[in-house]
């Protein structure tokens, strides 16, 4: 998962509200948005070369997502990332104990974004800072560096946010997803990978032969604890391939 801008107002009809793409490269084997037929609490897409996710949610009103941190000079990981977001799910840990596991083993990881919470609670938790924070009421937005780094898309994903939460609903959602448009050259981060890489992933939605956004997330949580997902998948070049639509 390599964008996710998301709005948590507790005490609100609908405290949590989730847009989220995953970008990864096609070759890479994935299933689609759907209960999980070993862990039937579970409710999330699947990586079938690591067995983790992305983004999910679980019992008890549990929801967790990810995004990988942008470092082409970190050493190889020995363990998926996907492993976290999918442990909190089925798992029972209360937040602040899961946290502290985490921190006790992120050295496994490659670099990473947590994002995990409950209905009461919501916690961020990056890697390279090592100490998690429960957020208040806000707007907020993970790339591919710290919470709220001011990357073009991070900007205007979380400026499109903004205008449809007096009455957000997937579609709307989606459509902040779904913005191809690269970032001028002079506005790009410098994260290590060349001028024409980071235009290629400046855009909120990307696309290529080979590497673009694999699945674009909606999730509005509801107070009376109704959990509304819609997942679309694409292929190459950006090609649709589906869309998932659930009511928990």
């Amino acid at each position: 998962m390599c964008l996710i801008v998301f709005a948590w107002r507790p005490g609100h009809a609908q405290p949590l509200i989730v847009a989220a793409n995953r970008d990864e490269f096609y070759a890479r084997p994935s299933l689609p948005l759907a209960q999980w037929p070993d862990t039937p609490q579970v409710y999330a897409g699947r990586d079938q070369e690591a067995g983790g996710t992305w983004l999910g949610i679980g019992a008890d009103g549990r929801f967790a997502a990810l995004t990988n941190i942008r470092d082409p000079h970190q050493p190889p990981a020995r363990k998926s990332r996907g492993e976290l977001v999918a442990r909190f799910l089925h798992g029972s840990l209360p937040i602040d104990h899961y946290l502290a596991d985490v921190n006790g083993r992120s050295i496994e990881y490659a670099g990473f974004n947590l994002l995990i919470g409950t209905p009461q609670e919501l916690w961020h938790y990056n890697a390279n800072e090592s100490t998690p924070t429960q957020l208040t009421a806000g707007i907020y937005g993970l790339s591919n560096a710290g919470l709220d780094t001011p990357w073009p898309k991070l900007l205007k994903a979380k400026a499109a946010l903004a205008q449809v939460l007096d009455d957000p609903h997937p579609e709307a959602l989606l459509g902040i997803l779904s913005d191809p448009q690269t970032a001028p050259f002079a506005e790009l981060p410098d994260t290590g990978v060349g001028l024409a890489t980071e235009s290629l992933l400046s855009s909120v939605f990307i696309a290529s032969p080979s590497y673009g956004t694999r699945a674009s997330t909606a999730l509005i949580v509801h107070a009376d604890g109704l959990r509304h997902m819609v997942e679309r998948s694409f292929g190459p070049h950006g090609g649709r391939l589906g869309e998932v639509e659930l009511r928990i």
